[in-house]
């Protein structure tokens, strides 16, 4: 198929959608969608799941003021739990409260300074269905309250995270913050003061790892510290800031925590990858609800799942891949929403190649769809290279 016959038979003139278009002129020209583009309501489809898993249901998760129900969160994930991403999980359901990527408390200050409205990480928070969380990170205490302040009036969101887990250097190592913070309890108790006064009424939570090393391991009292501070929940990671992702996610640990928790929930993080593993870490680990990261970026609807599994209801089975081709091609068109064609294309590359995991014919399309700089190679890689419910 040819470029020019791909493009007559599936993409025609852009229009505005009348929602959320970035004012940067850079879609104005360019091949919007069609039926290329066909929007898909995923979670109206009549699936008719067989597996059932036997379970009583948790209670929904209270934070301040929330009722979330189910206590089932989204992970906030620094380059993919982004505008696009959040809206294909609600369209599944299944997940109660949603979360924007971790953004620079300290950036979005200089660019509030500049002038220059919000950062591409808040990009559609404005106009998004409530509760929203939105997680910050920074050392500073005065920051961190003031950009959780703006949040909070001019965003209205839901929840204010402060996270205190991430490894990645950058932020640990270069910023002190994230994960380096867990080695000073004091200091986030400190800093979690500030920000819970400064966003009231709005909770203010907070996400950790267990401790900086396997042999530091202060998760009991950093949680101490988080409640004292006013946090109105407290999220763990089952790692150590030094175990990054690796190794297997430590919920024994997690779980000693809940005892030392007098009035805020406890919520559990790391390896929730299946509907039984969600179940699973309910029963045997007393948390009060639980958050579902990576596993979810090439299975948004395992949320769904996992509510199902929790209520004792049939669990709906996977997309089939027309279903998950589908769902890339809207994917695709939130991202270039957003972003634009050019620099949607781009960024697309690293949201496909997270489709069709584990399928035969999968190696071969993320080799592919890997090296697309333009719509029409992203149509074209798509279209021939997708796997297929018939690929033998």
């Amino acid at each position: 198929m040819g470029v020019q016959k791909l493009q007559s038979d599936y993409w025609t003139t852009p229009k505005e959608s009348g929602r959320l278009r970035r004012d940067s002129g850079a879609a104005t020209g360019v091949a919007s969608y069609n039926s290329f583009f066909r929007h898909i309501a995923v979670r109206e489809q009549s699936w008719m799941g067989k597996s059932r898993l036997t379970a009583s249901p948790p209670p929904p998760l209270k934070i301040g003021p929330l009722v979330l129900d189910p206590p089932i969160l989204q992970a906030p994930m620094a380059g993919f739990s982004n505008y696009a991403y959040r809206q294909i999980v609600r369209r599944f359901g299944g997940a109660g409260l949603l979360a924007t990527e971790m953004v620079s408390a300290r950036g979005l200050l200089e660019i509030d300074t500049r002038g220059q409205g919000l950062p591409e990480r808040l990009w559609g928070v404005q106009h998004e269905p409530r509760p929203l969380a939105v997680q910050i990170w920074e050392n500073d205490p005065g920051v961190l309250a003031a950009i959780g302040r703006r949040l909070v009036e001019q965003l209205s969101v839901s929840v204010v995270d402060v996270n205190f887990g991430c490894p990645v250097p950058q932020v640990s190592q270069k910023a002190q913050s994230g994960s380096y913070l867990l080695r000073y309890p004091d200091r986030i108790r400190a800093i979690l003061d500030r920000v819970v006064r400064a966003c009231a009424p709005v909770p203010v939570t907070a996400k950790i790892r267990l401790g900086w090393t396997r042999q530091t391991i202060n998760a009991i009292e950093v949680a101490r510290a988080v409640e004292e501070a006013g946090a109105a929940a407290l999220t763990v990671h089952g790692r150590t800031a030094s175990e990054k992702f690796g190794g297997a996610a430590d919920w024994g640990q997690i779980a000693r925590i809940k005892p030392h928790l007098r009035r805020i929930p406890l919520i559990g993080n790391g390896d929730l990858t299946t509907p039984q593993s969600v179940v699973e870490a309910f029963r045997r680990y007393d948390v009060d609800g639980v958050m579902i990261g990576r596993a979810a970026l090439s299975r948004p609807w395992l949320f769904r799942q996992a509510q199902a599994a929790l209520a004792g209801e049939p669990i709906p089975p996977d997309p089939t891949l027309a279903q998950q081709r589908q769902l890339l091609l809207d994917n695709y068109r939130l991202i270039v929403e957003q972003f634009g064609p050019h620099k949607g294309t781009i960024l697309m590359r690293r949201y496909a190649c997270r489709y069709a995991q584990g399928c035969r014919g999968a190696r071969t399309f993320r080799s592919h769809v890997s090296r697309v700089s333009t719509p029409d190679e992203f149509a074209q890689v798509v279209l021939r290279l997708f796997p297929s419910d018939t690929t033998v």
